[in-house]
Parts: structure tokens; sequence; C-alpha cells
């Protein structure tokens, strides 16, 4: 496994981290959860990727006792906080109130007495960015956080919390983006800024939601039991990607996989870890042995004929505009 600084930080992450977004507490029981983590633990992933709103608080608390046992100066453990965790008006966003509740609530859940790395799940436009920073603030220097991330935040919007960070000096040192072959918002602005800034990027959904694994095929239905059939969410989540064109552009990228010895998933994660702004791809499991051959991509290094080659491939069906990157407009 590949070990890569988060930011201009000291830390270490695995290249490839384990998420359990759409897994833990919902789409897997909790045995079968276990053993993806006891897999992930033996394959080299030491990097770890949670939420409180993540299955209603369950992936939390799942990923808690999964992890239970293992040194945890071995681990890095990322969460966050943002997203609505009860019915109450202030449940949720990015207040003092709701950073410090969410924090404690989540070091429970999962059994330890700080976190790595504590992110902003989305920008908070009804609370001032100067609260929002000053309560992350007193979490690190409490030392229930080592680090502080933020996750699908604009360009500007990074600038700015950099550098109250630095005024409060805490260590800003992540974004959290979907990106991916197909989803490269990131690319114009972003990653620009965050190379500036000292920050890394920790990617999820590199394979488009499975869609780059090449399982979808133009004109047929989905396979049973796969992500775009589940109606618990993933469905939804995958839909802008099962469109002709793309699953057509997708398939059109096994000669290149093929001729450097690849799956269409090593190709595509292959692909993320190319773009030295990235430091960790976040992959999730149902099954263990899905992670074995994931976690091979760790190592590929594409030549830039291979980048070029697929840029050629997917053509238009790429999304480039900056603008998609946004969070959720001003709560009430």
């Amino acid at each position: 496994m590949e070990f890569r600084h988060l930011g201009r930080s000291g830390m270490l992450v695995s290249a490839i981290s384990y998420g359990n977004w759409l897994t833990h507490g919902s789409q897997v029981e909790e045995e079968q959860a276990s053993a993806c983590v006891k897999a992930a633990l033996d394959l080299g992933i030491t990097t770890f990727d949670t939420a409180d709103v993540y299955a209603g608080t369950r992936a939390e608390s799942v990923l808690g006792r999964a992890l239970a046992g293992v040194p945890r100066q071995e681990l890095e453990i990322a969460t966050k906080v943002y997203w609505a965790t009860g019915p109450g008006p202030n449940n949720r966003g990015l207040s003092r109130k709701h950073i410090q509740e969410s924090i404690n609530g989540s070091l429970k859940r999962l059994q330890t007495d700080y976190v790595d790395l504590y992110q902003a799940h989305r920008y908070d436009y009804a609370t001032p960015l100067e609260e929002t920073m000053s309560a992350f603030a007193d979490i690190v220097h409490a030392g229930k956080a080592h680090y502080i991330g933020v996750s699908e935040w604009k360009a500007e919007e990074i600038r700015a919390a950099a550098a109250l960070a630095k005024e409060l000096r805490i260590p800003l040192v992540s974004n959290q983006p979907q990106y991916n072959m197909l989803w490269r918002v990131i690319e114009p602005e972003i990653v620009p800024a965050s190379e500036e800034l000292g920050i890394s990027q920790i990617v999820f959904s590199p394979l488009a939601q499975g869609v780059l694994t090449g399982k979808y095929l133009p004109g047929q239905a989905p396979p049973e039991g796969s992500r775009a059939t589940d109606d618990k969410g993933g469905k939804n989540m995958i839909a802008r990607w099962m469109s002709d064109p793309v699953l057509t552009a997708v398939q059109g990228l096994k000669p290149i996989a093929e001729q450097h010895g690849l799956t269409l998933a090593q190709l595509a994660i292959a692909w993320v870890l190319s773009n030295p702004n990235v430091a960790s791809a976040i992959v999730g499991a149902t099954r263990p042995e899905q992670l074995t051959d994931t976690v091979k991509a760790a190592d590929v290094k594409l030549d830039a004929d291979a980048l070029k080659a697929i840029d050629e491939v997917l053509g238009s069906v790429v999304e480039r505009d900056p603008s998609k990157t946004a969070s959720p407009p001003k709560r009430p």
C-alpha cells in the first residue's frame, strides 16, 4: 500500500481509504461489514472514512465495533458533520452548538477519544464561517481531532476557511470532493487553490457509483442487486451516469484497461490517484473480495499516453463545470 501526506501535514494516509457511506448500517449486515473492514486492514488500508449522518448514525457505530481491538495509533479515522442527525432545528449545520454535540456523539459511536480528521460535510450558508472555524479550533485544541477538512466546498469557500484556520492556528489539510474520470469539476478551480494552500483531496466515488466498473451496459437493464436497482438511495446517486452515451463511452475504456493488464475498476482508481493533489481515493465494499481487486490499483502508474487515450475515449461525456460543486441553499 502506498502512503501519501495529507496536505502539507506530517500525517500519512493510505492511498486507498475504506468508506462506509452506502453500506454499513444499511445495505450490509454487520457481520459482513466487519469482514470488509478486516479485509481492508489485511490489505494495508489504514484510513477509514465515515460520517455522523451515514445510515442515521449507525455507520459510525458499526465502524467503531469493527475497528475495536486494532491499535488506535495504527489508524487514521475521519468523520464529518453538517447533515441532520435528529429532528430538532439545531441538529444540523455548522453552528458551534451542533459541531460540539456532533463530535461528542461521533467519538462515542466510534469508540475512540479522537478522530484524525474532522470534516465539514458541506458549507453552511446559515452560520458565519468564523463561528464554524472557531468551533473546529476548540475541538482541535481539546484533542478531539488532529486535523480539519471540508467536503464539497467551492474554491473561494476553501480559501476563506484556510485564512481563518491560519489565524486560529489549526491544520486545515483536506477537501473531500466527488472525483472520477466522468466527474472532474474540481480540476479548474479547486485543485489549483488547494495546491496553493497545502490542501489535499480525499476523493469519494472514484468508480462513479460503480459505472466505471463496466458492469452497466448500454441498452440493457442494470444487473439485479446492483446499486442502480437499490431503492434505499443508491439508484438516485447513480442516475446521472446511466445514460447510453455515458455507458457506451465507459465500454470504450476496456481496450485501455486490457492493454495495461487492469480491470476497468483498477483503471479508474489508478486514474484518480494519478492526480498529484489526490492523497487518497475512498472505496467501499459489500463483499471483502471486492477490495482485493481494487487495492491493486494503488501500485499502478499510468503514463501520459494512457491518460490521453482515456480523455479521447470519454470525450464530451466528462463533466468539468466547476459550478457543479455546490452546497445546499441556505436553510431556514
